[in-house]
């Protein structure tokens, strides 16, 4: 919180705060849940936007119309007055004239000085939390946005007074850095932060609700709930799923519920595996070897660069056009789910990071690729 308002010594959060966690760890609930309100008690008018809310609407567009809403909201009663005055444009704080038939609409009034405008309106900082913001890399006018947040937080910042925090999440590191990396990013220089995972405190919790409801499983075994959490990936939603299901008395367990909650686990975690070969054996050879380069390079591949064609034909023994991997690749993106992502500049990245743990564990493990013949691929229509 300090370091968001620019009173801490150490750190850049008040320049952006950039956050990731793998999906379904309770990092929007973090946000929604946690973040959100204490920066209203602090005094902060939040502006909250999930940009996967609505994956087949633009980027751009959802966080133009989240802050547009909370325009609105401050200006309603002005808006009206004005109107019923006869008056065409209301100032904000004196300065900015809105036209009051466009309120709630950003076309004609931009991202800076909407915020500007809000700020003024509500008469306190503002702090715009971004979820899944990586996919704001999407499309021209995403990125166009996040380039006019950065204006906006530059504009509207001053040595010792943070109007505007910029809070922005991702499921995905390596999408998420793109935000930051390099010098043609909308916030270079910034650093993204990891999200720690629920821990001991979260599964004291949770095995103090079940004592208190069951005093026949008193103790709990915390030590065996936390690696069962740890096998579900962190992942509150499914470790409660199964906790619910070995302590329901139709469970048909007897004695103690940790070994079941434990097998429950990798049960899941084998099931998830089993997902992801599936997915991958189901794939034709030359998207396979794509696959298999994308996982391997994360961050740094290009798919059409000499190393990467190269790569192609030892994999399968014949050459690989550039007309052939992209024909690949647009049949990855076009898979139900998607299996890889794309940015608006043409950068490529697996769709889902778990792909990548799963990639690095069973190299790590001598079973890559994932193929009873060890790799050995045949030709196919690409």
């Amino acid at each position: 919180m300090l370091a968001l308002q620019g009173r801490s010594l150490l750190g850049d959060a008040h320049n952006g705060l950039f956050l990731a966690a793998p999906r379904r760890t309770g990092k929007s609930t973090f946000l929604q849940g946690d973040l959100a309100p204490a920066l209203q008690q602090a005094g902060v008018e939040v502006v909250y936007v999930d940009l996967w809310a609505d994956t087949r609407r633009d980027p751009g567009t959802l966080i133009a119309e989240a802050i547009a809403r909370a325009l609105e909201a401050h200006l309603g009663l002005v808006a009206r007055t004005a109107r019923k005055a006869g008056l065409k444009a209301v100032k904000v704080a004196g300065a900015l004239e809105i036209d009051t038939g466009k309120i709630g609409q950003i076309d004609g009034l931009n991202l800076v000085d909407a915020l500007r405008s809000l700020q003024q309106a509500a008469g306190k900082p503002v702090a715009l939390i971004i979820d899944e913001a990586q996919h704001a890399l999407t499309s021209e006018a995403g990125e166009a946005a996040m380039t006019a947040l950065k204006s906006a937080r530059d504009q509207m910042n001053q040595p010792g007074r943070v109007n505007l925090m910029l809070v922005m999440s991702g499921s995905d590191r390596d999408k998420l850095l793109r935000l930051v990396v390099n010098a043609g990013a909308p916030f270079y220089g910034s650093q993204i932060q990891a999200l720690p995972p629920l821990d001991t405190g979260f599964i004291a919790h949770v095995a103090g609700l079940v004592e208190a409801q069951r005093p026949d499983l008193v103790p709990v075994d915390r030590a065996a709930l936390q690696e069962a959490f740890a096998a579900f990936g962190h992942r509150p939603q499914f470790f409660m799923a199964a906790m619910g299901a070995v302590l329901s008395p139709l469970s048909g367990h007897s004695g103690r519920f940790e070994p079941a909650l434990q097998q429950a686990a990798r049960d899941q975690q084998a099931q998830d595996e089993a997902q992801m070969e599936s997915d991958y054996l189901g794939l034709k050879p030359t998207e396979q070897v794509l696959l298999w380069r994308m996982l391997d390079q994360g961050p740094r591949f290009r798919p059409y660069d000499a190393e990467a064609l190269r790569f192609y034909r030892d994999k399968l023994g014949r050459p690989v056009s550039v007309q052939q991997a992209q024909k690949a690749l647009e049949s990855l993106r076009q898979r139900t789910p998607a299996l890889v992502w794309k940015s608006a500049r043409g950068e490529y990245a697996v769709e889902d990071a778990a792909m990548h743990r799963w990639f690095q564990a069973r190299r790590d493990a001598g079973t890559w690729p994932p193929d009873p013949q060890q790799g050995r691929l045949l030709p196919d229509d690409a």
